[in-house]
């Protein structure tokens, strides 16, 4: 009889090699990206980086400020940073047309 395999006993995400070939980018290059604090991980009881796969999404528009922008990464968090905060107002305006709407009706 064998073991039975819990999925809660799975590391979550992506270890680096996989996450930096999915990206397209050199593992070295992904390390840069996480010191920088442009992307986050987690690292488990080894020190080993694993990435939600939501990352891919993150790196994608870094390449994509990077290559046409011409922005340094400094000026990239910066970017990053209000894309997120200019996100966040636009769902709670939403949110809040959306509960003036329905108390009206």
């Amino acid at each position: 009889m064998t073991a039975p395999r819990y999925v809660l006993a799975r590391r979550p995400g992506l270890q680096l090699d996989v996450f930096a070939t999915r990206c397209g980018l050199h593992p070295e290059m992904v390390r840069r990206l996480v010191a920088l604090g442009l992307v986050r991980c987690h690292v488990d009881a080894r020190g080993e980086p694993w990435f939600e796969p939501s990352a891919l999404a993150v790196v994608a528009r870094i390449q994509r400020l990077r290559a046409g922008l011409g922005l340094n990464y400094a000026a990239i968090g910066l970017v990053l940073d209000l894309l997120d905060r200019i996100e966040e107002l636009e769902s709670a305006s939403r949110r809040r047309r959306t509960s003036l709407w329905t108390s009206t009706s």
